[in-house]
Parts: structure tokens; C-alpha cells; sequence
């Protein structure tokens, strides 16, 4: 199993009343294609800086990430934006999806930002059609044209994860995808991240408390004092990479 995304030496800091506040220490991880690994520890310990930084968000203080055997510290920052959108999705505890467009039209908006404004009419059809089929292969093919007002915590999150998957990504960055759901929905949301890693192969980087959904994940990265401490492979799962 090949490694994906390589992380190595990663420092990260910020300064705090004029000291520096070190949140990553030294960090190595490395994320293998098609896996679904889960990454572990106690609150502040510095697992959404780690997961910011792999996904292009945000840059460390020292160290290197290396995608594909291509190392980005010395990336431009409109080569780091494409791949953001075309090799990477993200799904967030709060959805962020825009309060004025209906669920299918925030499915599509990676794609628009991807499209050239001037390709982006002969385009359009075949992009909807795809976030249409998203939605129904989630369950929310009744839902397509509802606001976020109008749809449940569950739902939105689900819609938060067909526009994750709209520009067919490698790797799909999770930041506590079930944080803000009540037992039920996380299951439910739990089944669709398995769903979509078994059926598309792609690779699931999530940052998660919830031990149900990193129990179910292929690997399992634990956090602490800004290193990474200590992996688990869970075997029942590893089968089926």
C-alpha cells in the first residue's frame, strides 16, 4: 500500500502574549492511498491544525508535505488552491454550506470554481446532473432543492459531503463530521464515509472524538503533545484496503 500524503518534521507555532505557543511538535504521519484513518486525542492537542496543514490550509513552521511524491513547501499558492479543489475535499463540523442556495447548488460549487467562467455554461448541465445523482445516492435526492433552513442537522452534513466529493477527490479531508449530530445521525453519516471509501477508493483523513467512527477506520492516529504517539491497525478492517 502506497503512501499518499507524507507529513514530515511538521512544526507548527503561534505566538501567545509574545511567546511562542507550540501546537505541533515534530509531527510524522503518513496517509496511504485508500485508507480511512482516523486521527485521534484530547481536545487542543492540535488535530485541526494537523489536518488544515495537510490540506493546504494553512502552511507549518517547519517541516515538509509531500503528495504524490511531490514535496508543496515550495508550491505557489494558486498550484496549492488547485489542488484544494480538484485532488482534495473537505467536510467540516458546521457544514459551511452558503444559507442562499438551495442543497443541489451547493453541491456544485467546487465544480464552478474549477470551471473557466467562459466554459462553465456548456458545463453546467452535466455538473448538476452530477450533484443531483450525489444527493440521491445519499438519500436526499427529495431534497435537492431545499435550502439549508429546511433541512436537518443530518442532512446538511450529508450535503456537506456530496459537495466533499463533486470534483471526484483523492483524499477527503473530515474535521469532526459528526461533532454538532445526535447518536443516530453520526451512524448514519458514519455508514455514508465507509460507503464512499468502499465504492469510490478514496482516501479519508478524519479528525474525530468519536471512538465508534475511528473503531471502523482502517488506521487510527493518536495525538499527543503534538506528535503523533502511537498507530493502530485495526485488522478486522484492514482486508479491505
Amino acid at each position: 500500500m502506497s503512501d499518499l500524503l507524507v507529513a514530515r518534521g511538521i512544526v507548527k507555532e503561534y505566538r501567545e502574549a509574545g511567546q511562542p505557543l507550540v501546537v505541533l511538535d515534530g509531527l510524522d504521519l503518513a496517509v496511504r492511498q485508500g485508507e480511512m484513518l482516523a486521527v485521534t486525542g484530547h481536545s487542543g492537542v492540535g488535530k485541526s491544525t494537523l489536518l488544515h496543514i495537510l490540506g493546504l490550509l494553512d502552511t507549518p513552521t517547519r517541516g515538509s508535505v509531500t503528495y504524490q511524491q511531490a514535496e508543496l513547501g515550495k508550491a505557489s499558492e494558486g498550484e496549492r488552491a488547485r489542488l484544494r479543489n480538484a485532488e482534495f475535499g473537505f467536510v467540516f463540523q458546521f457544514y459551511h454550506l452558503l444559507p442562499d442556495l438551495d442543497a443541489v447548488t451547493n453541491v456544485m460549487l467546487p465544480a464552478m470554481v474549477q470551471a473557466h467562467w467562459l466554459a462553465w455554461p456548456a458545463r453546467s448541465k452535466d455538473v448538476r446532473g452530477r450533484a443531483v445523482r450525489l444527493l440521491e445516492n445519499i438519500g436526499l435526492g427529495d431534497r435537492a432543492s431545499h435550502k439549508p433552513a429546511k433541512l436537518s442537522g443530518g442532512e446538511k452534513q450529508r450535503v456537506a459531503l456530496a459537495r466533499a466529493l463533486i470534483n471526484d477527490p483523492r483524499i477527503v479531508f473530515c474535521d469532526e463530521p459528526t461533532g454538532n449530530l445526535d447518536e443516530k445521525t453520526s451512524g448514519q453519516i458514519h455508514d455514508l464515509l465507509w460507503k464512499v471509501n468502499r465504492n469510490t477508493g478514496a482516501t479519508f483523513v478524519i479528525v474525530t472524538h468519536n471512538e465508534e467512527l475511528a473503531s471502523h477506520c482502517h488506521r487510527i492516529a493518536h495525538m499527543h503533545e503534538g506528535k503523533v504517539s502511537d498507530i493502530i491497525t485495526n485488522k478486522n478492517r484492514g482486508g479491505e484496503l
